[in-house]
């Protein structure tokens, strides 16, 4: 299965990607060429490993959905620990394993009770937690992207990339809340993202300070580029 990138660039990318720009640099080069490996790829390559990396994925978020604060009646979407789930497979695992682990765990969810809170059902997809469960596949892929890039390797980098994960998920689903739930733009704020920023900051904090953590302990923050599948 493979998980590579390829290059890509929008207009934050100088901030997010500080890599030479200098054409013909030798670093620029192999920036481009190389992305930089994620954790899974430290244990040795196989498809085993990459199913398991991906099952893995989609059951951990399924036990963090039912570490679960009900908000109603002031909100249907409850305060649970999913994000903090997706944060770290999506950078432990990259883009395409990542945002396959979270569609998988979307897809079990509508035969299994892994939905928060124990639910189950196309009745969550389509009500109104769906956005965020959409949300959690985008941005699954976009902190692996970030982290092929080496964005979860210093503790103020992987603050952005998380942070951009964080934001990815919430504009998922406060826009579906407010389609749903028939809510205004402030209405849809205040049930669907407000309750949910302490939250959100502490999720952040501790994904950013895991990461670098994890890559210390594996021996290095992973500048060298590698061949990867």
């Amino acid at each position: 299965m493979s998980d590579t990138m390829a290059p890509w660039l929008w207009p934050g990318s100088r901030l997010l990607f500080p890599f030479p720009r200098r054409k013909g640099s030798p670093v620029s080069t192999m920036s481009a060429a190389y992305p930089r490996p994620v954790l899974a790829d430290l244990l040795p390559r196989t498809a085993v490993r990459d199913v398991s990396l991906v099952v893995g994925a989609a059951l951990l978020t399924a036990v963090c959905a039912q570490i679960a604060i009900p908000l109603e009646p002031f909100s249907p979407v409850p305060i649970t620990a999913q994000t903090f789930a997706v944060l770290l497979t999506g950078a432990a695992l990259g883009p395409l394993r990542g945002a396959l682990g979270q569609g998988l765990y979307v897809g079990m969810g509508m035969f299994l009770p892994f939905y928060s809170e124990g639910g189950s059902g196309l009745a969550h997809l389509v009500g109104p937690t769906g956005g965020y469960l959409i949300g959690f596949v985008v941005a699954g892929w976009l902190i692996g992207a970030l982290a092929r890039r080496g964005q979860d390797r210093r503790v103020h980098r992987a603050l952005l990339a998380f942070g951009l994960g964080h934001l990815v998920i919430f504009t998922f689903g406060v826009s579906w809340l407010a389609v749903v739930a028939n809510l205004d733009l402030r209405g849809a704020l205040l049930a669907g993202l407000v309750p949910f920023i302490p939250g959100m900051i502490l999720k952040t904090a501790l994904a950013a300070g895991l990461l670098p953590a994890a890559w210390k302990l594996a021996g290095g923050d992973g500048a060298q580029p590698r061949s990867e599948g």
